[in-house]
Order: structure tokens, then sequence, then C-alpha cells
């Protein structure tokens, strides 16, 4: 009986620590991307791709995942939305985060759905705008390396309010942008639409990973794409397009990841010629 004990309560231990480790430790991902309209000026630019915080931290100040940024030594850094979390509202945390973050790099951020369903996001728009993070509202900027740039379109999730029609709206007006162009929008799901409008570069989250991954399958269960999704983790190539979808780094609905650590994505942009 003594040795059964035991046994159930070293199951329970171990479990108990590989839970923990699948929620908490955070793993880089290395991914190259391609492209023969890229300016020479920026071939090696180096883009570090966030979402889904949902409100967690990791570690005092969240100094563990500042780190991993910080040495992953980013040109741009991207947030594709669900800074917060509805339901768990940890405001302090998030702009930690993005105060920390936004010293390391220029800092571009678009909503997730979970910004709106807070209801608390005018007011979270003015604090990240304050800390220097560019809010990007169904809006474009170009950036630049020297004499060469590209350009950054960011777009509201549709909980925003947004209709098909005014995304298309706001896509269809950067088309008219002639060189690279970077999208940020936070689901995956609509891949063929962004695509479509010849978007070279895609970041998005949104389906963490499918919360749970089945090894050499993939993931379980995504926001809005259901069981078995389609979009989850890594590049995507439609077209002339590629779409980079974070696992995220947070939880919501569901509270535990197995086989799917926390990700920070680290995206090289190289010259094809």
């Amino acid at each position: 009986m003594g040795k059964r004990l035991l046994l159930a309560l070293l199951f329970l231990l171990g479990m108990a620590a590989f839970l923990y480790f699948e929620n908490n430790s955070i793993t880089t991902t290395r991914i190259t991307v391609s492209s023969a309209k890229l300016p020479h000026g920026f071939d090696g630019y180096r883009v570090v791709h966030l979402s889904d915080l949902h409100s967690k931290t990791f570690g005092e100040n969240q100094k563990p995942l500042v780190e991993k940024i910080s040495k992953a030594k980013p040109d741009l850094i991207v947030f594709t939305g669900d800074l917060v979390d509805s339901k768990h509202y940890n405001e302090a945390a998030s702009l930690e985060l993005m105060k920390k973050i936004a010293s390391i790099a220029p800092v571009y951020f678009v909503t997730g759905n979970h910004e709106w369903w807070s209801g608390k996001f005018n007011s979270l728009e003015k604090k990240l705008s304050k800390l220097g993070v560019k809010v990007m509202r169904n809006t474009s900027e170009s950036l630049t390396r020297g004499e060469d740039r590209i350009f950054i379109v960011g777009v509201d999730d549709p909980d925003s309010g947004m209709t098909a029609g005014q995304t298309n709206s706001v896509l269809k007006e950067t088309g008219n942008l002639k060189g690279f162009k970077i999208l940020l929008s936070h689901r995956p799901e609509l891949f063929s639409f962004y695509s479509k409008n010849k978007v070279d570069l895609i970041f998005s989250g949104h389906a963490h990973g499918g919360q749970v991954r089945i090894p050499f399958f993939g993931g379980v269960v995504a926001p809005d794409q259901g069981f078995f999704p389609e979009y989850t983790s890594g590049k995507y190539v439609n077209g002339s397009s590629a779409m980079i979808v974070s696992r995220g780094l947070g939880n919501s609905i569901i509270p535990q990841r197995i086989f799917n650590r926390p990700e920070i994505i680290v995206v090289t942009l190289r010259r094809d010629v």
C-alpha cells in the first residue's frame, strides 16, 4: 500500500511539473521569409512576433519573456492581439511587458477579440500609445532602412464592429502601396482573404496553437476554426503571400497547453534573388 501511494504521489508530482512546464516554459521559433520584392536594405531584417498574452505573467516583471525578446535582437516587434484577457483582466501585467519591449525595438500592435470583449480598449489604447506603442487601427505606415522602405498595415479585429467589407476596403487601399507589405491581423482563418489582396507577409495569432498539439499531427481545436484547425502554428504560403501564425503566450477559456509551449517567433526577412 505504501509503495502504491508513493508511486501515485510521484505520478501526480510529475504530471503537475509537466503541466506547469507546458504553460510557462517559453520557446523561440525561428522562421525565414524570402521575397524578390524585399528591398536590399531590408535583407536580414528581424521581426519578433508576439501574440495572445491574455494578461499572463512570466516571472517577476515579465523578465524571462523580455530577456528572450531582447536576445533575438529584433529590428521590429509586432503584437497581433489579445494582449489582455476579458475574463481575467490584468492590465498591469500586459502594460509592463509592452513598456519593457518598447525600449528594445519599435512595437506595432493590433487588437484581438479580447480587447473589444473587455470593454476597456479605449483606455488601454491611450496607455499603449503613451508607452510608445504604435496601435494600428486600419492604418498603414512605412518602415525605412537607409533609402529603402517597406509598408506595415494593421487592421482591427472583426469584434471591433469592422465588417468584412470595411476590412476589404482597407486592404484594397494598401494595394496602391508599391513595395513589400506586411499585414498585422489577429485572425489566421482569413488567410485566403488576405492573400487575394496581395499582401506579402501576414502576422496572426488567435489559434493558440490548437491548444493541445498532437505530435506529428498538429493542433486539436482553435477559436473560429473548430476541431483540427487548418492554421495554428508556423508558416503558411498561398501564392505570393506568406502567413506566420503564433501559438501565443497565454491561455483564456482553456487554461492548459499540452505539447504547445508559449512561443515567441523570430522572423528573418531575406531578399530572394
